[in-house]
């Protein structure tokens, strides 16, 4: 079994990582894109989905912190700097930290403004705070701007793993990779 004995993930990590990056890969362009439509059906319909999106983003993360608590993950790769090291991990549990902190942000944020929080369609979470419009003005702010520091360090995340793929052609990326891409 992959996980903290080898040098690899183990299936659930790599199925939870791939779910968060595609989810994440979404909600960013949605947000950006809801925030300039013109108000209406189609800019509603990319607000529920980027809600939507978020929820999704914090049951996954929760999964995948349980998981990694639960299994473990593999020893650093050997021959990386220590840096590298450093950095990998500092990236890592600010990708932790973040994704379980903005669905949280977005969530009162938005239940400070008095919308509904759907969940694709399937229901809606209750509301948590009273409307509140400067403490919903402030919310978005933040969760914006964490938008902006989550977008910056998944362009960091995916440069380096492709470094590692294409120039360093260490196995970095393979530990991730699923075994029918190349994975291990």
């Amino acid at each position: 079994m992959a996980g903290a004995g080898s040098g690899s993930y183990s299936s659930a990590a790599k199925w939870l990582h791939w779910l968060v990056a595609l989810s994440v890969l979404m909600v960013i362009p949605v947000g950006i894109a809801m925030n300039g439509a013109d108000p209406g059906p189609v800019q509603d319909g990319l607000y529920n989905l980027h809600k939507s999106l978020g929820v999704l983003i914090f049951i996954l993360m929760v999964l995948r912190i349980a998981n990694r608590l639960a299994v473990g993950a593999p020893p650093q790769e050997p021959g990386l700097a220590a840096w590298q090291h450093w950095v990998s991990s500092a990236v890592h549990w600010l990708f932790y930290v973040l994704l379980l902190a903005m669905p949280v942000i977005g969530y009162v944020a938005n239940s400070a403004f008095g919308a509904t929080t759907p969940f694709f369609g399937l229901f809606d979470l209750p509301q948590i705070v009273a409307k509140n419009d400067a403490l919903s003005e402030r919310l978005f702010g933040l969760h914006k701007l964490l938008g902006f520091v989550v977008a910056a360090l998944a362009l960091l995340h995916i440069a380096a793993a492709l470094q590692h793929l294409m120039l360093t052609r260490d196995r970095v990326m393979q530990r991730m990779l699923p075994r029918a891409l190349g994975g291990s």
